[in-house]
C-alpha cells in the first residue's frame, strides 16, 4: 500500500454534513437522542462521515485517467458527492452497502499488505478475515460506535460513566442481540408453542408490553391523586367518574362532562419581609401560559383585599394588549416586591427563607385536555382546589409504598459541581429537588418496574433477556424523573414542558411545572414508552452488537495494536460535567 492517506485527512464537505446534522435534530421518533437523555451528543451522520473518512482510502476517489492537475480535484468532487449521498439521516440502504464495501475493500488492502496473503473483501464477508475493529473510548451516548456498526465494522464501545454505559447496552447490543422474534424463547407478545406457551415477538414488543403494564399499575396505584377535573363549559349530563377507571390506561375511558388534567402550574413563595403585613409572597417569573397567534392566555395576579394570598386568575385573548396586563412582570433574580404591601423580598431575604425551611409553594393554573379536541384548556387552581390531594395524604401513601416495597426517598446530598446554587436556598438533597406528589409517582413507578422485572424474569430461563427489559422499563423511570421535578418549566410558545435538564446544570426556577403522569403532555410516561420503543425497532437492523464496556480510558482492557482505528469524541476537559449531572439519575 503506497498510499494510506485517508479520506478524512484528505477532504470532507463539512458544509454538507453539518446542514444535514442541523436537519437531523430536528428529526426524533426513533432517533437514539431520544432514548435518554445525555449531555452533547454528536449527530449521527457526523459521527458516520467520520467513521467513514477514517477507514476509506483518500486515493479511492482520484480517477486514474485525465490531467494530473485535475486529479485531485475530481477525485475531492467525487468523495463530496457520495458522503453527501451517504450522511444522510436515516440513511439510504444503498449507499450504507457501498459504504460498506469501500471500508471492506480497504481493510483488505491493509491485511494483504500486513500478512503477505491475499485477502479480499468477500474473504472478510464470509468470516475467513476479520472485520476492521474500531474503539471510541470516550462513547457517551453511542454514536460513534453505532455508525461503525452500521457501517459493517466491529465496534468496542469504552465509557467510565454507569448512566452512559446503561445506554449504550440499550443502543448497542440488546436490540441487535434480542431484537428479533424467536419462537424458541419464552416472551409475552409472541405465538404460542406446541406446549401453548407465549413465546419472544421481538425485544420491542416485550418492552411495550412490560411498560404497559407499569403503566397501568402505576395508574391504579396513584392515579386517584390526579382526578379528572369537570369541564364547566360541558352542557350535557355529566356521569358520576367510577373508581375503576384509574384501572384502565386508555383515552377512551374517559368519560363526557370531563378534563383531563396534562400538567399543574406552581410558583415557590415566601412570607412577605414586613412583619406587620406577613402575606404570602409568589416569587413567579412569568405568568404566560400560551402565547400563538389569536390566542394569548396568561394568569393574573389577583390580591384579595383582607387576605394574604394570591389567587390567579387566567385571562385569554385574541391579542397581547387585549390580555389587559404585563404577563411578563415577575420576580428578578430572586427578588420578588409583595403584592400586598409593596415590600421587596430581595434575593437575600429569599435564601435566608430558603435555608430556614420557610420557602413554601402555592398552584397556580391546571392544564387540561379534552377527549377528541385538540388544543390545551387552562384552569385557575383557586377554582380547582377540590380536585388538589392534600400533602398529609400524599406522605401517607409514600410512607405505606416505603415501607411495602423496602424503596427509599433519596437523600443523598446534592454535590457543588451539579448545582451552586440550591443549597443557597435550603435545598440540599435530591428528595428537594421533588414535590410530595412527584416524589410519590417516581417511587410508584420504580415499585411497579421491580415487579415487573421479577415476573418476566421468572418466565424465561435465559436472564439476559429480562435483564434487557429491565433496563429499558429503568429508562422510563429516568425519564419521568427529567421531565417531573419541580426544574422543569411550561414552554408557552409551542405549549409543551421542557425538561429538568433544559441546560447543562440544575439552577433555580421558580415557576415549574408538574406533569399529571396519565395525560398526554410532552414527557408523560406513555409518550417516554413510545420514544424507547421506537428507538429498539430502528436499531434491531442496524447490525451486529458492539462490545460496551465500561471502564476508564487510561486503562485500556485490551493489549496495544488491537484496534484498526481510534475514533472518538473526547470530553472538553469540564466544559460538561458528566459526572455530576449523572448523579441526577443515579440518587436512591
Amino acid at each position: 500500500m503506497t498510499d494510506d492517506r485517508r479520506l478524512i485527512e484528505d477532504f470532507l464537505p463539512i458544509q454538507a454534513i453539518s446542514k444535514e446534522a442541523s436537519r437531523e435534530k430536528s428529526v426524533r421518533k426513533g432517533h437514539i437522542s431520544t432514548l435518554h437523555l445525555w449531555w452533547a451528543r454528536r449527530p449521527l451522520v457526523a459521527c458516520q462521515a467520520a467513521v467513514y473518512g477514517a477507514l476509506v482510502l483518500a486515493s479511492r476517489f482520484i480517477p486514474e485517467n485525465g490531467p494530473d492537475n485535475k486529479k485531485q480535484s475530481l477525485g475531492r468532487a467525487n468523495a463530496a458527492k457520495f458522503v453527501e449521498a451517504l450522511c444522510k439521516y436515516p440513511g439510504n440502504p444503498h449507499y450504507i452497502e457501498q459504504a460498506q464495501r469501500h471500508i471492506l475493500e480497504a481493510h483488505a488492502e491493509r491485511l494483504t499488505e500486513e500478512t503477505g496473503k491475499k485477502v479480499t473483501a468477500q474473504d472478510i464477508e464470509e468470516g475467513r478475515a476479520p472485520r476492521p475493529k474500531v474503539l471510541d473510548m470516550f462513547a457517551g451516548g453511542g454514536a460513534i460506535p453505532l455508525e461503525a456498526l452500521r457501517l459493517g465494522c466491529e465496534a468496542y464501545a469504552l465509557d467510565l460513566n454507569p448512566v452512559a454505559h446503561i445506554i449504550k447496552l440499550c443502543t448497542l447490543v440488546y436490540p441487535q442481540k434480542y431484537g428479533k422474534p424467536d419462537t424458541n424463547v419464552r416472551g409475552m407478545t409472541g405465538p404460542k408453542n406446541a406446549k401453548g406457551e407465549t413465546t419472544w415477538n421481538g425485544l420491542a414488543s416485550e418492552v411495550r408490553y412490560w411498560g404497559e403494564w407499569v403503566l397501568k399499575k402505576v395508574k391504579a396505584e396513584i392515579g386517584d391523586l390526579y382526578p379528572l377535573i369537570p369541564n364547566l363549559q360541558y352542557k350535557g349530563e355529566r356521569p358520576q367518574v367510577q373508581d375503576d377507571l384509574w384501572q384502565s390506561y386508555e383515552k377512551q375511558s374517559v368519560p363526557p362532562g370531563y378534563l383531563v388534567p396534562v400538567a399543574y402550574l406552581w410558583t415557590r413563595t415566601v412570607r412577605c419581609k414586613n412583619p406587620s403585613c406577613g402575606a404570602t409572597v409568589p416569587l413567579v417569573r412569568q405568568k404566560w401560559l400560551c402565547k400563538k397567534k389569536n390566542r394569548y392566555t396568561a394568569m393574573k395576579t389577583i390580591a384579595p383585599q383582607g387576605e394574604k394570598q394570591v389567587c390567579f386568575e387566567v385571562v385569554e385573548a385574541i391579542t397581547e394588549e387585549g390580555l389587559g396586563f404585563d404577563p411578563t412582570v415577575g420576580s428578578t433574580a430572586g427578588n420578588a416586591i409583595c403584592p400586598f404591601c409593596g415590600t421587596v423580598a430581595d434575593s437575600g431575604y429569599v435564601k435566608a427563607e430558603g435555608c430556614g425551611g420557610r420557602m413554601g409553594q402555592q398552584m397556580m393554573a391546571i392544564v387540561c385536555t379534552r377527549l377528541g379536541k385538540k388544543g390545551k384548556v387552562y384552569l385557575s387552581a383557586d377554582d380547582y382546589q377540590a380536585f388538589i390531594p392534600d400533602d398529609s395524604v400524599i406522605q401517607k401513601r409514600t410512607n405505606e409504598l416505603c415501607k411495602k416495597t423496602r424503596l427509599t426517598v433519596p437523600d443523598e446530598p446534592l454535590t457543588e459541581k451539579l448545582t451552586d446554587q440550591l443549597p443557597n436556598y435550603g435545598m440540599a438533597s435530591f428528595r428537594e429537588i421533588f414535590t410530595p406528589r412527584q416524589m410519590l409517582c417516581l417511587l410508584s413507578f420504580a415499585a411497579a418496574v421491580r415487579e415487573a422485572v421479577g415476573q418476566a424474569a421468572s418466565l424465561s430461563s435465559e436472564q439476559e433477556r429480562s435483564r434487557a427489559i429491565s433496563t429499558y422499563l429503568a429508562l422510563l423511570v429516568d425519564r419521568q424523573a427529567d421531565y417531573n421535578s419541580s426544574f422543569c418549566i411550561w414552554e408557552s410558545g409551542g405549549q409543551f414542558i421542557n425538561s429538568t435538564f433544559a441546560r447543562q446544570a440544575l439552577a433555580i426556577v421558580w415557576d415549574f411545572i408538574e406533569l399529571a403522569p396519565f395525560g398526554d403532555a410532552s414527557g408523560s410516561p406513555r409518550g417516554a414508552l413510545d420514544w424507547i420503543v421506537s428507538v429498539v425497532e430502528m436499531q434491531t437492523e442496524s447490525g451486529n452488537y458492539a462490545v460496551v464496556s465500561r471502564g476508564s480510558a487510561t486503562a485500556l482492557r485490551w493489549p496495544d495494536a488491537s484496534f484498526d482505528a481510534v475514533i472518538t469524541d473526547p470530553p472538553y476537559y469540564d466544559n460538561v460535567q458528566y459526572a455530576a449531572l449523572s448523579d441526577f439519575f443515579m440518587c436512591g
